[in-house]
């Protein structure tokens, strides 16, 4: 019996580590220096119309997941607008993607915190969830052949926004 038990287990643990094999997510291609695609979706514009990651082909950008009730969304707005003074100079932008919010709120939020970058309104949170977001704030520079160079889980920093301008070339 501790015989059987023993080979069970020894092919169990066989299994898991044949079975695991390299991760796929977009923070890990990111890591091992891959360029994955950026997911892209055609999403209603808080400012009217649709628009897309797409329509920026070509042109350097940070995609940034943000809600109007976030508070380190808040802490950084200033931070973003400036990233995209610097990508608006290059033709590209930031690009916001509002997650789990009014309208409204959105449209208020942007006002009060003098956001000048279009931002998409992901209802369902389907684009959300093809960049594997967990959260907002969320960040992704992206380049302007339309892959993922880096990525920000949380507010992101100085730092992060100065590397994430180099890449995309801004």
């Amino acid at each position: 019996m501790v015989v059987v038990a023993s080979l069970a287990l020894v092919a169990l643990l066989v299994y898991g580590v044949i079975g695991v094999g390299e991760s796929t997510t977009l923070d890990d291609a990111v890591k091992r220096g891959e360029r994955p695609p950026a997911p892209d979706r055609s999403l209603p514009l808080l400012a009217g119309g649709d628009g897309s990651i797409a329509d920026w082909r070509g042109k350097p950008v940070i995609v940034n997941f943000w809600a109007s009730w976030c508070d380190p969304c808040k802490d950084e707005a200033p931070l973003m607008e400036r990233a995209h003074a610097r990508l608006k100079a290059k033709g590209g932008t930031v690009l916001g993607v509002t997650v789990s919010d009014a309208t409204d709120d959105s449209r208020a939020f942007m006002r009060k915190y003098g956001i000048s970058f279009p931002s998409l309104r992901d209802v369902e949170g389907e684009l959300a969830e093809d960049f594997q977001t967990s959260g907002v704030p969320e960040s992704f520079a992206i380049s302007p052949d339309g892959r993922v160079l880096a990525v920000s889980r949380g507010q992101v920093s100085r730092e992060f926004v100065d590397r994430a301008l180099r890449l995309v070339g801004a």
